[in-house]
C-alpha cells in the first residue's frame, strides 16, 4: 500500500542518522531543529487558551455545546501550525546542510554523489536559500484561503482536518526538494513527481508530522525526514522524475 511504504521510508531515514558517514552531518540540522521547536511551541501555547475563548462565540448559538470539541480541534489545529512553522522556519536556515545530508544518504545507499551537489559549499548557499523561499510562497499561497475557513462559523470545525492533509503534502513538498534539488532538479519537475504518486507522498508526509508529536523524536525528525526523502528518492521517485521531466 502506498501510503505504508510512504510512512516506511522516513523510518528507514531515522535508522540511517546513525551510520557512519551520515550521523555528523544531521547533527546541524538536529540542532537547529531542536531550538526552533523549543521557541515556537512555547509562543503558540501561551496563547492558545485566549485564542480558543475567542473563537467559541463565534459558533452557531445551536452548537455552543460543542465547544469541547472547539478546544479538541484547536489543540490539534495548534499543534499543526505550530510544528508546520517550525519546519518552514528550521529548513530555511538549515537547508545548506540539509543538501549535504540528503547528498550523503545517497551516496550511502547507491555509492554515487549526486553530480549537482559537487560545487563547493557557499557557492550552493544562496540557491538553498531561494528554493527554501520558493516553497514559503507555495505553502503562502495555499495557505491563505485555508485560513479563512476557521472564520466561516460551522465549517472551522473541519478546518483542522484539511490542514492536516495540506500539511502532509506540504511535508513531502518540503523534504523531496534535497535529495531532489541536488540532480538539479527544479520545484515544477519536484511536484509532478510527487503528484505522480500522491498516496506515496502523503503517507510520508503524514509520517512527519505524526512523529513531529512525540516528544524527543520530533528533535530530529528534520534530519530523520531529509534521509527518509533521500532513500524515497532513490528507490521510487527518481525513475518518475525522469519520465515527467
Amino acid at each position: 500500500m502506498s501510503i505504508v511504504r510512504g510512512a516506511s521510508y522516513l523510518l528507514r531515514g531515522m535508522r540511517l542518522l546513525n551510520q557512519p558517514g551520515i550521523r555528523a552531518y544531521a547533527v546541524i540540522p538536529a540542532l537547529i531543529n531542536m531550538v526552533l521547536f523549543i521557541a515556537v511551541t512555547v509562543f503558540v501555547f501561551t496563547g492558545l487558551d485566549k485564542w480558543v475563548n475567542s473563537l467559541i462565540p463565534t459558533l452557531p448559538h445551536w452548537l455552543q455545546w460543542l465547544d469541547w470539541l472547539v478546544w479538541a480541534v484547536a489543540f490539534i489545529a495548534a499543534i499543526v501550525l505550530s510544528f508546520f512553522a517550525v519546519s518552514l522556519v528550521a529548513n530555511l536556515v538549515a537547508a545548506p546542510f540539509n543538501e549535504i545530508l540528503a547528498e550523503r544518504v545517497e551516496r550511502y545507499l547507491t555509492g554515487n554523489t549526486p553530480a549537482q551537489h559537487a560545487a563547493p559549499f557557499l557557492s550552493g548557499l544562496a540557491a538553498a536559500l531561494m528554493n527554501e523561499l520558493r516553497k514559503l510562497g507555495y505553502f503562502a499561497v495555499r495557505a491563505a484561503p485555508l485560513l479563512l475557513l476557521y472564520l466561516i462559523p460551522g465549517v472551522n470545525a473541519a478546518a483542522p482536518l484539511i490542514w492536516l492533509l495540506f500539511s502532509a503534502w506540504m511535508m513531502a513538498v518540503e523534504y523531496v526538494d534535497y535529495p531532489m534539488g541536488n540532480h538539479g532538479l527544479g520545484f515544477l519537475i519536484q511536484r509532478r513527481a510527487l503528484s505522480e504518486n500522491r498516496l506515496l507522498a502523503l503517507g510520508f508526509g503524514a509520517a512527519v508530522l505524526t512523529l513531529t508529536a512525540i516528544p524527543v523524536i520530533n528533535l530530529i525528525i528534520m534530519p530523520a525526514a531529509v534521509a527518509g526523502a533521500a532513500v524515497m528518492w532513490v528507490e521510487k521517485l527518481s525513475g518518475t522524475a525522469r519520465d515527467t521531466g
